[in-house]
């Protein structure tokens, strides 16, 4: 079944309460495009970390900085696009967060999460965008 919705845009204030509002947005896709709990628990959690990253990592939490969303679903598929306004970051060279130094790090699991909750994960404009896609049916 092919099915194509048009792509809806939400922009955030980088501050940690933005953080509800990307709850209560997965929250509203579940329920609206009937997606199984597994992969809402996936999508959950990885757009959490990408918001959550581009809000501390990228934006500095600097509440005059924005967050930009969009999301579609396509071809069962739900896209999530994220942006910041940071000065990106070089992601080809990240710590792995599994390595016994890295392990007691209070930082540093979101992008790895990203990638193994995801079904595709791809960072654009030198680290400052990124996208998520989800199978959700």
């Amino acid at each position: 079944m092919l099915v194509e919705y048009q792509t809806q845009k939400l922009q955030l204030v980088s501050k940690i309460e933005s953080i509800n509002l990307i709850e209560k947005l997965v929250d509203e896709i579940r329920d609206e495009y009937h997606i199984a709990e597994d992969s809402y628990g996936n999508m959950l959690v990885a757009i959490t970390e990408a918001v959550t990253n581009a809000i501390y990592h990228g934006n500095k939490a600097n509440p005059e900085l924005k967050v930009n969303i969009s999301y579609e679903l396509r071809n069962n598929k739900v896209a999530f696009v994220i942006s910041d306004e940071g000065i990106g970051f070089d992601y080809y060279n990240l710590p792995d967060p599994t390595a016994p130094e890295n392990l007691e790090r209070p930082c540093g699991r979101g992008i790895y999460l990203m990638r193994h909750l995801s079904d595709q994960l791809i960072f654009a404009d030198n680290g400052r965008t990124v996208e998520l896609y989800f199978q959700v049916n």
